[in-house]
């Protein structure tokens, strides 16, 4: 069977990088009082700065279809047009509409771009990775010799301060503290936007850095495990969800149905063992040597995360030394499916990487408790 090679690779994050005190300057501050939260998260997060389609008044600069577009454009060069593309598989947590799918609308900002096939995975942190298995899967049985997978969010819509005043209201007339959730707060000082695009080709490119993709492996834990991130729904005291059409539209706002949320003790208690449990099976079915893996890149939603997850490998005989730990969190924030692409596109670009040398790909989704891992050699 012929390889799959990750040939080329670009990344977009709109506007100037912002500094965590800069924050409430562009969410907004929720009842207009600071939050009481953002210090404590970005205190556990590590995060200093991020990016945001956004302007100081709230206002979009780019759509998440527009991001991944001009990322896939930063791929067009004297050996790849963008009228070139066979299949292209945009993953994201955050579509600027339901319908029609993000990669049609990502598609559609391509004007250079001929008709092709098209596939749209959608979900959480994983989403990315769909996409990278679907080019992969479509090259390596000779369907396509191209493809361009991406990964893109506009998180920081859902995180500003106007999406919550009706529930804020709510509160108050209920002579109720008009203070959100931590679950709600928690995640407006944890997300980032921007997009990322990764060319793959059915062989290296000469003369410069080629990724060969030697396996992709995703598993659902969701018939063993409870809803941990949503948006667009509630949750139950008995751990089920209510979606958004079984409630009114005024409680849609009453109660920010569309905000983003996290359940932070589920989270806590099972993102760590169980990725880690699943990558050790992994490495025994692929006889792996970890011992051979040269760089390790972790997409974690905070670096409160990355000393547990080191830990946890160890106890399972599973030790990556930290040293070869590779992460970006802390200067761009927490880009959901983007991360992962955007973490391998530095480093590709870095100037860092040798032929043979191994990259382990890791990325945990609390979503509903999804783990995509992958191993590249560098060629």
């Amino acid at each position: 069977m012929q390889g799959v090679y990750i040939t080329k690779s670009a990344k977009f994050l709109p506007n100037n990088p912002v500094s965590s005190e800069e924050m409430e300057e562009y969410l907004g501050m929720i009842d207009g009082v600071p939050s009481k939260g953002r210090r404590l998260t970005l205190r556990n997060n590590g995060i200093t700065s991020r990016y945001y389609a956004l302007d100081k008044n709230g206002k979009s600069t780019h759509s998440n279809a527009q991001m991944a577009a001009i990322a896939i454009e930063k791929l067009a060069d004297e050996n790849f047009k963008i009228s070139d593309i066979e299949l292209l598989a945009c993953g994201t947590a955050s579509p600027d509409n339901h319908m029609p799918s993000h990669a049609v609308m990502v598609h559609g900002e391509l004007k250079d771009s001929a008709p092709l096939e098209l596939i749209s995975p959608s979900g959480s942190c994983c989403a990315s990775m769909q996409s990278l298995k679907a080019g992969y899967l479509s090259i390596l049985a000779g369907n396509t010799t191209n493809a361009i997978v991406t990964g893109s969010e506009k998180l920081s819509s859902f995180m500003l301060a106007s999406n919550f005043e009706k529930e804020t209201e709510r509160l108050a007339e209920l002579e109720q503290n008009p203070i959100i959730a931590f679950e709600k707060d928690f995640l407006r000082w944890m997300l980032s936007d921007g997009a990322a695009a990764l060319l793959l080709e059915n062989k290296p490119r000469p003369n410069s850095i080629s990724l060969k993709i030697e396996w992709l492996d995703i598993r659902s834990f969701a018939n063993q495990l409870e809803t941990c991130m949503y948006v667009g729904a509630d949750k139950n005291a008995d751990g089920s969800t209510k979606g958004w059409r079984d409630f009114t539209p005024e409680e849609w706002l009453q109660k920010s149905i569309f905000s983003f949320k996290q359940d932070t003790k589920l989270l806590g208690r099972e993102i760590v063992p169980v990725g880690a449990k699943y990558l050790k099976e992994i490495l025994d079915k692929r006889n792996i040597d970890v011992n051979t893996i040269d760089y390790i890149l972790p997409h974690i939603s905070s670096m409160f995360f990355k000393q547990k997850m080191y830990d946890e490998f160890v106890r399972l005989g599973i030790e990556i030394p930290l040293e070869k730990w590779y992460t970006n969190l802390v200067t761009t924030g927490n880009i959901g499916s983007a991360s992962i692409f955007i973490m391998l596109e530095e480093l590709m670009n870095s100037g860092k990487l040798k032929p043979g040398q191994k990259i382990l790909l890791m990325v945990p989704e609390s979503a509903r408790f999804s783990y995509a891992f992958s191993l590249l050699t560098v060629c």
